[in-house]
């Protein structure tokens, strides 16, 4: 079969041999595949990785245990966890330090003509949502995770600092959760998107400071943080949505000093993602900037490195 591997920051198209299915595990044929920033960074060198990748995807279950899944169309929950620690009897698998990642740890990702994940970690997709759309279902999961994060009030102001993918899905994300959103960014094409959605959109020249009481990173750099701590105010909560490959400094003494709350996020829960693209409440039509075939995998790579582009799919 075809797989898409990096190796020392080159993409490049393999054949390699049919994934093994482990008892428990679901055999699934790749449908779609997002590429994401995280996708970019490991190609940089982040957690020094070799391999498969990806993450975000859309497949039809080829052969499983359980009799009623092949056929389906799913997605699936990315963090492998050991099912037996603490963290797993928390419910919090996504946690578990035993877990191997789709497309990121020690398990080959989705970026392949076939792939294979826990029968557990797999949701189905209403037939009401269309694969490009049920692609976002994952980063569109890890916005959702702020609201189980961090309870903001209905009516607050938030500002989402970053018009790149993940920070136009939380944008909408909080505004469907009833807030009133401001959305800072340095494209105005992206921008018209969050405008779009209802959100009020701001080119960021000169960012405010000490103005918001909840301020979300979604910028994808390494300045992102501290500015996203000059916006808050004193006792304020800045939540940190942003990968990035290396050491992101920031002036402790400014978080000390005004007493302000980081709060590291990542994936989240899918049910919440799937709820929201069932009743058209998020807008990822808007984010797909191009669809390429899976061969096409290094130049797609290109594409979805390349700045103002969103959304670059693979199809299988």
């Amino acid at each position: 079969m075809l797989a898409v591997r990096l190796e020392k920051g080159v993409v490049r198209i393999r054949e390699q041999t049919r994934p093994r299915r482990p008892e428990g595990f679901a055999l699934i044929r790749l449908l779609q595949g997002g590429i994401c920033n995280t996708d970019l960074e490991l190609q940089r060198g982040y957690y020094g990785f070799e391999g498969t990748p990806g993450h975000e995807f859309v497949g039809e279950v080829v052969e499983a245990d359980s009799p009623d899944l092949p056929g389906e169309r799913v997605v699936g929950e990315i963090n492998l966890a050991c099912g037996h620690c603490e963290w797993c009897a928390k419910g919090l698998g996504r946690h578990c330090p035993n877990r191997t990642v789709l497309g990121i740890v020690k398990h080959p990702g989705a970026f392949g003509e076939l792939l294979t994940l826990p029968e557990r970690n797999l949701h189905r997709v209403p037939r009401t949502i269309p694969t490009e759309h049920a692609v976002f279902v994952e980063p569109l999961a890890a916005a959702c995770e702020i609201l189980d994060q961090v309870k903001i009030p209905r009516g607050d102001r938030v500002a989402v600092l970053g018009d790149g993918k993940l920070g136009l899905l939380i944008g909408q994300v909080l505004k469907a959760h009833g807030v009133e959103v401001h959305q800072y960014g340095r494209h105005k094409d992206k921008l018209r998107i969050a405008t779009k959605a209802g959100i009020d959109a701001r080119i960021a020249k000169k960012l405010p400071r000490a103005e918001y009481g909840w301020v979300v990173d979604a910028t994808g750099s390494s300045e992102g943080l501290q500015q996203a701590v000059n916006m808050t105010k004193l006792r304020g909560t800045v939540v940190m949505k942003s990968t990035v490959h290396g050491t992101t400094g920031i002036n402790s003494a400014s978080v000390i000093v005004n007493e302000i709350n980081l709060v590291g996020s990542r994936c989240g829960r899918f049910e919440p993602a799937l709820r929201l693209l069932r009743k058209k409440l998020v807008d990822v039509e808007s984010l797909i900037s191009e669809v390429l075939p899976l061969q096409d995998a290094p130049l797609a790579f290109r594409r979805a490195a390349t700045p103002g582009v969103l959304k670059v799919i693979l199809q299988g």
